[in-house]
């Protein structure tokens, strides 16, 4: 049995939660991963995982084993990293845990850039939903987070972005074009499922950023919306086909704004600002393919504690005078 095989495939199969999950991401046989385990296991003579027909789980001895797993393999890697740091030609499988929308919006259209660049690197993207932390099981994880960081990790800071309010030119032309925050109750609304959203929306006049001095603040209770939803694309196609006015993320908005498909609305207001983190398991050298991934992303993004978004479609918020 090669040991280090078998520790790997069985750190995939608890990663993913399934045996057919880890064949996929690990391109074998489910047979081969079911056969690789049992075998691991046969070998130390304990039980690693518990099986059923809906879900796995993780012995006390398999939580004890998988965390020693996960540090030897981690110097495995860091070994082989620092070794060939200098001359090794990044290639091979970079793993990406990303948000939906940064995927969607952004990540996507600088493939063919990041392919031409490095041709030999594979991305395996999830895209499961919110990423509010760093994650094990993938080599970069992109964290959207209004606070501070916490937890051992590697992060470097890609952008900030702000959520902005606008709406399709069309249905400004038929509605009107609100000047205050408080002519929003007199707009069609579309809005994330917020539990406190009866009690407003809290707008700020003046630079985005929350470390930006405090100015006027006005909170808004919007009419009765007639979309709620926590999928940010449902809103912007909606905004999109004219329904409404809504708030996206700068990052999602960017293309229909150079576009003129939606148009920024209420531009000396804002309504909060949130950073995005490219993080990484703690370890002192990467592996040339993770560091190219890393570095693409750093120039793509700006790497700046500022909004790329808004000021390439030319419509950061208004510097109060």
């Amino acid at each position: 049995m090669d040991q280090f095989r078998a520790m790997r495939v069985f750190a995939r199969v608890a990663d993913e939660g399934s045996f057919a999950a880890a064949a996929r991401g690990l391109d074998m046989a489910p047979a081969v991963v079911t056969r690789v385990v049992a075998e691991l296991e046969e070998h130390l003579g304990a039980r690693l995982m518990n099986r059923t027909t809906r879900k796995l789980a993780l012995t006390d001895v398999g939580a004890d084993y998988l965390d020693r797993v996960r540090r030897i393999l981690s110097d495995v890697d860091e070994a082989e990293a620092m070794a060939g740091a200098n001359t090794q030609e990044a290639r091979g499988t970079v793993r990406l845990l990303v948000p939906p929308a940064v995927s969607v919006h952004q990540l996507a259209k600088h493939l063919p850039r990041f392919y031409r660049q490095y041709p030999h690197v594979q991305l395996e993207i999830d895209a499961f939903g919110p990423v509010e932390a760093a994650s094990e099981a993938h080599d970069i994880a992109i964290v959207w987070t209004r606070a501070p960081l916490e937890g051992e990790f590697i992060a470097r800071r890609l952008a900030r972005t702000e959520t902005i309010v606008c709406a399709s030119p069309e249905y400004l032309d038929r509605h009107g074009r609100p000047e205050h925050p408080q002519e929003l109750s007199d707009h069609v609304a579309m809005l994330p499922p917020i539990g406190d959203f009866q009690r407003g929306l809290t707008f700020h006049r003046g630079p985005w950023g929350d470390d930006e001095p405090g100015g006027e603040q006005v909170t808004v209770v919007p009419r009765r919306p007639v979309l709620v939803t926590s999928h940010v694309d449902t809103n912007y196609a909606a905004a999109l086909a004219g329904v409404g006015i809504t708030g996206l993320p700068s990052y999602v908005a960017e293309d229909a704004l150079m576009e003129h498909a939606l148009e920024r609305v209420l531009c000396e207001w804002h309504l909060f600002s949130a950073t995005l983190w490219a993080t990484m398991p703690s370890r002192q050298h990467l592996p040339a393919r993770t560091r190219a991934v890393l570095d693409f992303l750093l120039t793509i993004f700006g790497g700046e504690d500022r909004d790329p978004w808004l000021a390439a479609a030319g419509c950061e918020t208004v510097r109060k005078i």
